[in-house]
């Protein structure tokens, strides 16, 4: 049954109960039937399976061939060395994939742990999670709603349902209306039958959501792609090789010796803790700008984000309602400040405003402050304040003019109060003064104009002509379409013996107050921002379409549109001209009519979460990388689907903070343009470490392979152990340095790049195979220069003391891929300077160790013997430099 709008009586009839409540036996049976009152977890990743999956990595899976390789030919050092590095890469993606996940427990405690229900016509008090179907909830100013319910009696009832709808004022309800698990009463009280409960209530059907498998990042796609071509390389040249020394007669075991180089060489065993090391940096830069990361390869994400969906509230407004006009004594006053603050002044046609001067005015302030249940104390240099977030706006107005709803109250003590309801539209106060009793009212100003019958201006109080109610009225209409929450003030003095009922009659206008919930003063930038760096900025929200439109027009939204129109039908083309769509009209789109305007909507308005799951994935299937921000219960299931979800930490619910990828603690849309440009900053580093570390690998596959291919399976220039030392330790300093870059300023002038786009794109490819080609034939000119036939431990050190002297150049080649190491400046990055000495003297300490030095079998050169590694290093450097420009001349 759709309970929504239904009477009472078909309620308890079809939930079979009564107004009396449930009888306990009633109730146990139906606990049975129906199970507890909470939320429920499904299968929970156990840490044995997130172990298991770090098996799927490629690199794994050749390290583990290479260690039984290893083995087999009684190369224990290998074995043990290659052991360490996969341990080392299991543990740190256990570590990774591992997060506990938190979203449910935050979602439960939103649930107060006890409930008072009628049972058996007696009120008594129960756990919340033993609330069941046809229960009836007693309930109370301040309690959180334990399921969801049909409301039947009702006083002055007002709902904080934020969290749920992301609806920033508070919302009154009726008979007939529907409550819902989690929100919480401002004022009033109210009964209501349980319809549903658990997993079956609207935050349960968000739970489910939630709990989506969590799709991978683009980092942690690209960094699997990679792997496994890394990967694929390495058994391909092992297998060729060990197939082609077999078939020619080569000895087995030394034929497997020469498969595990190639596989060691191949696999850039340092890749995993330089990626490790870059993300963390990342993760703590970011801290540092108020973006705290959840998961460390969501860092990047951000980055390569092409759309981002938004929430309005909150996020690109204070979540604060404010007063920022006044209409009065037929007059505009502005009202500065926002938030609930009361800072701020009052002025008209930008001069200052005395309300000593303004007697209407400050009469409407005053009655907008007694009219009023909310309160607002400071404490500790902060102002707390409690009550209907449009109430506080009303008192936080008026303090500002220095009228104070503390002071006011010991002048005008409060009598009586009509609650304000949905029929009537108003609420009004009786106040005692010396002069008599007063009546102040304020509601939608329609209703308030029906109960007046003068209007008072600053020269006295005039009766209330056509021309008044006209010109009252447009004000009203005018202000509504420009995004503002617009009540009417009016009062009276009551005559005595007056009785109360009969105080909203005859009353006098005073004006109008028209309150906001203004836009973030850097939402407008930072917004402006995201377009020049191409990123789409949407706005998702539960507020009215109007409403939504002016705020979005505010603050600068826009969108790119570049479709065909004229074949469209009048819906469609009614989306595309509006730049904005609601959710009834989305309801009403096939996803085939939905993808085709999705590019042209900048504004949802009045949406409900699980059409926000639709919008991400519209997006998403339209090749975008897509990042939702948010901060109630409503957006939790669109930020776990979103590619990376961004809550706010002051504003946001724990469940939302739970179920996305990044916080924002100061809750500002401006720290997300800061976090796209280090997240950027951070793909730019992690192409130049992969690019990096792969051409120095491909060096040695090449190496070995013009060593195996020109002089034969007995002079292979490098050692399986000396090839796992230069990719461990020579390698990885210079690579952390890589990855710790400074961000470039110029990267937010960039377009995002293409969302499939590898990190061994086309141009880092290029760059990759001829800088490797050219370091590979370099090293194995050293080799053959160095009598490999006369001294082969000699020829193998000149050529290992090559390969670590490029070290000492090449890696400030790949300070950038696109500019010269010389114009970025060799000494701006005091990291790699660190990272390259360090390296160069840990190499030397290997040689000339001599212990070391037997281990890895290298010869101890003397200092002229030098001359040759070093220069031979350099000339790359150059050579690298050429090949950079070459490839950017051609436009790759």
């Amino acid at each position: 049954m759709d309970y929504e709008n239904a009477d009472i009586d078909s309620v308890l009839a079809d939930l079979n109960t009564s107004r009396e409540g449930l009888s306990e036996e009633e109730a146990a049976n139906r606990l049975l039937e129906y199970g507890f009152n909470e939320l429920e977890e499904k299968t929970k990743v156990t840490p044995l399976k997130v172990l298991m999956r770090q098996f799927a990595n490629f690199i794994v899976w050749v390290l583990l061939a290479a260690a039984i390789i290893s083995l087999t030919i009684d190369e224990v050092v290998n074995f043990w060395v290659i052991v360490i590095i996969i341990a080392f890469v299991v543990v740190l993606g256990f570590v990774q994939e591992f997060k506990a996940e938190k979203a449910m427990e935050a979602l439960k405690k939103m649930v107060q742990s006890v409930t008072h229900v009628v049972r058996g016509g007696v009120v008594i008090e129960i756990p919340t999670r033993s609330v069941v179907v046809g229960d009836i909830m007693v309930l109370e100013t301040g309690d959180k709603i334990a399921a969801d319910g049909f409301v039947f009696e009702v006083q002055g009832l007002k709902m904080d349902e934020s969290a749920i709808t992301g609806e920033s004022m508070s919302v009154e309800k009726g008979p007939g209306d529907l409550l819902f698990s989690g929100t919480q009463i401002v004022r009033g009280k109210c009964r209501a039958v349980v319809t549903a409960v658990g997993m079956q209530s609207r935050l349960g059907m968000i739970a489910g959501m939630i709990q989506e498998n969590e799709a991978r990042t683009p980092l942690q796609e690209k960094i699997a792609d990679l792997a496994k071509s890394l990967a694929i390389i390495a058994l391909v040249a092992s297998g060729l090789t060990f197939m082609f020394g077999y078939f020619t007669g080569a000895p087995t075991e030394e034929m497997l010796i020469i498969a595990l180089a190639l596989a060691v060489a191949a696999v850039p065993e340092g890749l995993p803790l330089t990626m490790t090391i870059t993300l963390a940096y990342g993760m703590h830069r970011m801290a540092k700008h108020n973006a705290i990361i959840r998961k460390m390869l969501g860092v990047e994400t951000l980055g390569s984000t092409t759309v981002i969906c938004t929430d309005k509230t909150g996020t690109l407004t204070k979540n604060e309602m404010t007063v920022q006009k006044i209409f009065a004594g037929g007059e505009f006053f502005d009202l500065t400040g926002v938030g609930y603050d009361p800072e701020g002044s009052l002025s008209k046609d930008d001069g200052a405003v005395e309300v000593e001067k303004n007697p209407t005015l400050g009469m409407l302030l005053k009655a907008a402050a007694l009219c009023n249940n909310s309160s607002m104390v400071q404490r500790q240099g902060r102002w707390d304040v409690v009550g209907d977030p449009t109430e506080i706006s009303l008192i936080v107005a008026a303090s500002k003019a220095d009228i104070w709803k503390d002071d006011l109250d010991s002048e005008y003590e409060k009598l009586h109060e009509i609650m304000f309801t949905s029929e009537r539209k108003l609420m009004t106060t009786i106040h005692k003064t010396d002069e008599g009793r007063i009546a102040f009212c304020k509601g939608a100003p329609e209703f308030v104009l029906e109960k007046c019958v003068s209007i008072e201006r600053d020269d006295g109080i005039h009766d209330l002509n056509d021309d008044d109610l006209a010109r009252i009225l447009d004000q009203n209409t005018e202000l509504g379409r420009s995004a503002y929450r617009v009540l009417g003030i009016s009062y009276r003095k009551l005559p005595e013996g007056l009785p109360v009922e009969d105080s909203e009659n005859k009353l006098t206008f005073l004006g109008l107050v028209a309150i906001i919930d203004p836009e973030r003063k850097e939402a407008k930038d930072a917004i402006a921002l995201c377009n020049q760096a191409g990123i789409r900025v949407v706005m998702i929200t539960g507020d009215n379409e109007e409403t939504a439109k002016a705020i979005g027009k505010k603050i600068g939204l826009s969108a790119d549109y570049d479709g065909t129109v004229d074949q469209m039908d009048g819906k469609l083309r009614h989306i595309i001209d509006d730049g904005a769509i609601t959710g009834s009209e989305l309801l009403s789109l096939d996803d085939e009519e939905f993808n085709s305007v999705v590019e042209g909507v900048s504004v949802y308005a009045r949406v409900m979460p699980e059409q926000k799951l639709r919008i991400v994935q519209a997006l998403q299937n339209r090749g975008h990388v897509v990042a939702m921000t948010g901060d109630g219960v409503n957006d939790a299931p669109a930020l776990k689907k979103a590619d990376i979800g961004i809550s706010m930490g002051i504003k946001g619910t724990d469940v939302a903070k739970e179920s996305s990828l990044m916080v924002l603690q100061d809750d500002n849309f401006e720290t997300i343009v800061e976090a796209v440009k280090r997240g950027r900053g951070i793909y730019e580093n992690i192409e130049k470490f992969t690019t990096y570390l792969v051409s120095r690998n491909f060096t040695e596959v090449i190496l070995i392979l013009l060593g195996i291919t020109l002089l034969g399976f007995d002079l292979i220039p490098l050692l399986a152990l000396q090839i796992l030392f230069i990719n461990m330790f020579d390698e990885i300093m210079p690579a952390i340095a890589l990855g710790l870059d400074p961000v470039r300023d110029e990267v937010m002038y960039e377009k995002p790049r293409k969302p499939g786009e590898r990190i061994l794109k086309k141009r880092n490819l290029l760059l990759v195979v001829s800088i490797a080609l050219v370091m590979g034939l370099v090293c194995f000119l050293v080799f053959l220069f160095s009598d490999p036939v006369g001294n082969i431990e000699r020829a193998r050190t000149m050529t290992f003391a090559t390969i670590v002297s490029m070290i000492l150049f090449i890696p400030f080649v790949f300070r950038s891929l696109t500019r010269s190491a010389f114009s970025v400046g060799l000494f701006t990055n005091k990291l790699m300077l660190v990272g390259v000495a360090s390296t160069f003297l840990l190499t030397l300490t290997v040689m000339y160790v001599p212990y070391l030095g037997n281990l890895f079998e290298l010869a101890a050169l003397g200092p002229a013997e030098w001359i040759v590694p070093i220069s031979a290093a350099f000339a790359t450097l150059f050579i690298a430099e050429a090949i950079k420009k070459i490839l950017a001349s051609s436009g790759i």
